[in-house]
């Protein structure tokens, strides 16, 4: 099988595309063959050395597909040969086939493609927690989302307006905020032309945000957090922009707020029954037409380098997919 492989952390163009030996599945896994896989920013982080986890090298990056299964390993009971799946896991998902334990598997619906499907798991995922148990949304309140036309932003102005709040994207340039308006946003706000505080608190009616979700950080948090209301709750999801802010904790205070760390990845595998609770519940949004889980662009999956490219500078807007055939 051919595979994205990274034998040493660093600079993902360095990362090639290599023949393996086909994977067999070990007691109670299974061999996924791969149509689609998730690309997310993630992955640039991690073939960088920089993400939180550190597998050892070489490794086959990737936490995200979608595929059949061809091949079961002793004890399997819940899966048989040619069932269609999606699959988490820390990496393994750029590759032709890829190994799984059975309990990181959940059903692809059969209205749901397999570009649609490998694409849904992290962004959804990691949104849903987010409004879900970390920040408790509740219907009628504001959610700011930060880097709105991403991957996880764009799924999170669709989760939230699903949700019953009312979604102010905000985003680097027009064209992305037209992106996040057609996704479910009521309100865009430039971060590059406006003062990002004065902009949120003329979009709440003074109020402030009751939840600002931020995968970006840098230096739009700071402000972000300024225009948060009374008992509001700054989900830090992420940092796109590449640096970690800094933030004075009087701000918090002054609020009653909360600053809520999002680390979906390791919730999941922490709780995997609530993780697949939360799946199926995304799954009824997508079939009640509640969120659209638009892939935006599809790449080959021998031309890799120009989705870790477009992640890296912050070209990708929405959700980028490799697909295998």
């Amino acid at each position: 099988m051919k595979a994205v492989v990274c034998k040493e952390y660093g600079d993902y163009h360095d990362l090639t595309l290599d023949e393996m030996d086909d994977p067999v599945p070990g007691p109670g896994q299974v061999v996924i063959d791969v149509k689609a896989a998730g690309l997310n920013f993630p992955d640039v982080l991690l073939v960088q050395g920089l993400y939180q986890m550190k597998p050892p090298t070489p490794f086959v990056p990737g936490n995200e597909c979608a595929g059949t299964v061809s091949a079961l390993g002793a004890g399997v009971s819940n899966f048989a040969i040619g069932d269609r799946v999606i699959a988490y896991t820390m990496n393994g998902a750029f590759a032709e086939k890829m190994v799984v334990p059975e309990q990181a598997l959940a059903r692809l619906p059969e209205s749901m493609d397999f570009a649609i499907g490998a694409g849904i798991t992290t962004t959804y995922g990691t949104s849903y927690y987010a409004l879900k148990q970390r920040a408790n949304l509740q219907a009628g309140e504001t959610l700011v989302v930060l880097g709105a036309a991403g991957g996880v932003g764009l799924a999170a102005v669709e989760l939230g307006k699903a949700m019953g709040a009312t979604v102010i994207a905000a985003a680097s340039t027009d064209e992305k905020l037209a992106l996040a308006k057609d996704h479910g946003a009521s309100i865009g706000i430039n971060y590059e032309k406006d003062d990002l505080k004065s902009a949120i608190k003329e979009a709440t009616g003074g109020k402030g945000a009751d939840v600002i979700y931020d995968p970006v950080g840098g230096k739009y948090a700071e402000p972000a957090l300024r225009a948060i209301g009374w008992n509001g709750r700054y989900l830090v999801v992420g940092f796109a922009a590449g640096e970690i802010p800094k933030i004075p904790l009087n701000l918090v205070l002054l609020k009653t707020a909360s600053l809520v760390g999002v680390f979906w990845g390791a919730w999941a595998m922490r709780d995997p029954g609530a993780h697949v609770g939360n799946m199926k519940e995304i799954f009824s949004f997508y079939k009640e037409g509640k969120i659209r889980a638009t892939v935006t662009k599809r790449i080959a999956l021998s031309d890799f380098m120009t989705g870790f490219d477009d992640l890296a500078q912050r070209k990708a807007k929405g959700k980028l997919v490799l697909v295998t055939d």
